[in-house]
């Protein structure tokens, strides 16, 4: 597993401590335990867990802008933890609606001694937080317009974006966003290393009518 990772860090060009190596394979081994109880994610096979998971979360760290993050629909930990444990700098909320996902992350922040997560349970329609982010990040979200709808309360009004991470160009989705909704800042195509697929980061700033709605 740690040859493998290292292949696939090396090819991606990214460089960890390594701590970070373990604690990356170590998520993915709690990963693949839970799984088979809680079915967590539809990925069996731990070494395409590397791919799939870690490669597909780490490989957006160079566009994140900002120390406090907000994971929402993060499922089993995605893309939040893989980020949290490269960026320790940065804080992650980990957002999601299952008890069983969250006591899963929660095993995960203890055993991996992970301080700069939270997991937290609720629907995010439902979750009131003072504290606003400078990114709102899913690769959960059906469309880019029910990401902004939804999560529009939890962004930092001044300098706050959100990262929606998708595999093909959501060209479509982009073209239904509702009007005045929201600015396209950059559409950036995504290389994971030994995966086939497309993936795309999109990154999105609300724009002045919908952040009054924060006020």
């Amino acid at each position: 597993m740690l040859k493998k990772l290292e292949h696939l860090l090396a090819i991606a060009e990214i460089t960890l401590s390594d701590e970070q190596k373990n604690q990356l394979i170590n998520y993915v081994f709690l990963l693949d335990k839970w799984n088979k109880t809680y079915n967590l994610t539809s990925v069996r096979d731990p070494q395409q867990m590397l791919i799939r998971h870690i490669m597909d979360s780490i490989v957006v760290k160079p566009y994140l802008q900002g120390d406090k993050f907000i994971d929402v629909g993060t499922g089993a930990g995605l893309p939040g933890i893989p980020l949290a444990i490269i960026c320790p700098n940065i804080h992650f909320t980990l957002l999601d609606s299952l008890g069983k996902r969250v006591r899963f992350l929660r095993q995960v922040q203890l055993e991996l001694r992970l301080a700069n997560i939270a997991p937290t349970q609720s629907r995010v329609e439902d979750f009131v937080t003072e504290v606003k982010f400078h990114g709102v990040i899913s690769r959960a979200f059906a469309s880019l317009t029910d990401m902004l709808s939804c999560c529009h309360h939890l962004v930092d009004k001044n300098k706050g974006h959100f990262y929606a991470l998708k595999g093909k160009n959501p060209s479509e989705e982009l073209i239904n966003l509702s009007e005045g909704m929201a600015t396209v800042l950059s559409i950036n195509k995504l290389s994971v290393p030994e995966l086939a697929e497309e993936r795309h980061l999109i990154i999105l700033k609300l724009n002045a009518e919908i952040k009054n709605l924060n006020d």
